[in-house]
C-alpha cells in the first residue's frame, strides 16, 4: 500500500443551481490504495453526489479531488471514466448486447486487440462465478444477482485501480444481497482494488468497509473511521442515533469466534461412567453432555439417556444441530446460542473440537 492516498477529497463542495444549501459541504477525506471505504448516511447527505464527483459525472463547485495523485479536472472526463470502474444499483447493462459484449465495453473503447478482449471476457466470467454458457445470453435472460455480477465484471474489465459502487446490491432480495456482499469481499481479498461504495444500509457498511464515512444531511462528515471504532465510540449523538440501539449487536459481526474465550464444556470420553457424565453436566449447569471417541467429539446425549443404568458407551451420540467454525462471527454465534436448547454453541475446526461458546462470553464482548 502506498503512503499517498489513492483518492483524496480536499474541501470539496457541491451547490446545485437554484439551491441555497450545499449538497456536499467542504468534504475532506482520503482513501488508501486497496481500501474499501463506504459512504453511508440518510437521504440528502450527498453520498451519491460525492461518488459521482470522483469520476466527474458531477462537477464539484469548489475543492480538489485527486485520483492516484492527479487532479481529476486535469484529465478529460471520458478518459477519466474509462480508468475508473463504476457499478450502479440498476446495473445499467446494455439490453441489446450479450453478456460478453457488455463486459467488453471499456476494453473496446480503449482499443484492445480482439484476442486480448476475448481472454479478458473469459477471465472475468470465471472471476464473477458465472456459467460460461451465459456468455452469449442477454441481460433479460439472467437473474438479478447474475446481472449484478456481470455489472461488476464489466466495471473490472479494463483492470482499473479504482472501483466506484453506488448502492450496488440494493435491487436484489436479502438472500442474494448477502451472497453478493460475501462475493465482493472474496473478490477484494484477491484483487485489492480501491473501492468507494455508497449504501443507505448501515449493516452493509459495517460488513464491507475497511473504513466508514458517516455523512449528515448537506454532505457534512460526522465520523470517518473503521467500523469497530465507530460502533465502540460514536463521535456524536447523530452517529449514535444513526447506528441504532443495537450497535452492541452490530459489533459482534466484526468479532470472529476464534477471538472469543471458549470453554471445554461437558465433554466426556465414551468410556466414562454415568457418574462422571453426571458430574460434567452438573459442573456446567446443563442437562446434556458431549461424547468423545478416538479423540473426536462425535455428538451429544441427554442426561435422561443415562436413566436405567446406561453408560455413555451404550449410547448412540446425536449430531449437534448447530456447530460454529472459528471464522464465524459472534453475531452468528449469538443466534446459534439463543435458538438452541443447550444455551451454548460447540465450535469445530473441521473435525477438531475447539470448545464451546457461552452467552456469558458473548455478553462480555458486547460491553467491552
Amino acid at each position: 500500500m502506498s503512503d499517498s492516498p489513492m483518492i483524496r477529497l480536499d474541501a470539496v463542495t457541491k451547490v446545485f443551481p437554484g439551491t441555497d444549501h450545499p449538497a456536499v459541504d467542504r468534504l475532506t477525506l482520503e482513501v488508501a490504495e486497496g481500501e474499501v471505504v463506504v459512504l453511508v448516511g440518510p437521504s440528502g447527505c450527498g453520498k451519491t453526489t460525492t461518488l459521482k464527483m470522483i469520476n466527474r459525472l458531477i462537477e464539484p463547485t469548489s475543492g480538489t479531488i485527486t485520483v492516484a495523485g492527479a487532479d481529476v479536472t486535469a484529465v478529460p472526463a471520458p478518459e477519466l471514466r474509462r480508468s475508473i470502474g463504476y457499478v450502479i444499483q440498476q446495473i445499467g447493462l446494455f439490453p441489446h448486447r450479450t453478456i460478453a459484449d457488455n463486459i467488453a465495453t471499456v476494453p473496446r473503447l480503449l482499443g484492445w486487440e480482439r484476442p486480448r478482449i476475448e481472454a479478458r471476457i473469459d477471465e472475468l466470467i470465471d472471476l464473477a462465478d458465472l456459467d460460461p454458457a451465459m456468455r452469449d445470453r442477454y441481460p433479460s435472460e439472467l437473474s438479478g444477482g447474475q446481472r449484478q455480477r456481470v455489472g461488476v465484471a464489466r466495471a473490472l474489465a479494463a483492470d482499473p485501480p479504482v472501483l466506484l459502487m453506488d448502492e450496488p446490491f440494493g435491487a436484489v432480495d436479502p438472500i442474494v444481497r448477502a451472497r453478493l456482499q460475501d462475493e465482493l469481499l472474496d473478490l477484494q481479498a484477491r484483487l485489492r482494488k480501491t473501492i468507494v461504495l455508497v449504501t443507505h444500509d448501515v449493516d452493509e457498511a459495517i460488513k464491507l468497509g475497511d473504513r466508514v464515512a458517516i455523512l449528515n444531511v448537506g454532505g457534512v462528515l460526522e465520523q470517518y473511521a473503521p467500523p469497530a471504532e465507530i460502533l465502540r465510540s460514536p463521535a456524536d449523538a447523530f452517529v449514535e442515533g444513526f447506528l441504532g440501539s443495537d450497535r452492541g449487536i452490530k459489533r459482534l459481526s466484526l468479532i470472529a469466534v476464534r477471538d472469543a474465550t471458549l470453554v471445554e464444556g461437558p465433554i466426556v470420553d465414551a468410556a466414562a461412567t454415568a457418574a462422571e457424565a453426571g458430574a460434567a453436566m452438573a459442573q456446567h449447569g446443563l442437562d446434556w453432555f458431549g461424547i468423545r471417541r478416538g479423540g473426536l467429539v462425535v455428538g451429544w446425549a441427554a442426561g435422561s439417556d443415562l436413566d436405567g443404568g446406561a453408560a455413555p458407551a451404550d449410547l448412540e451420540p446425536r449430531p449437534f444441530a448447530t456447530a460454529l467454525g472459528p471464522d464465524d462471527s459472534l453475531r452468528d454465534a449469538l443466534d446459534a446460542v439463543i435458538t438452541s436448547h443447550s444455551r451454548v454453541a460447540p465450535v469445530f475446526d473441521g473435525a477438531r473440537y475447539l470448545g464451546m461458546l457461552t452467552i456469558e462470553e458473548i455478553s462480555r464482548e458486547i460491553v467491552q
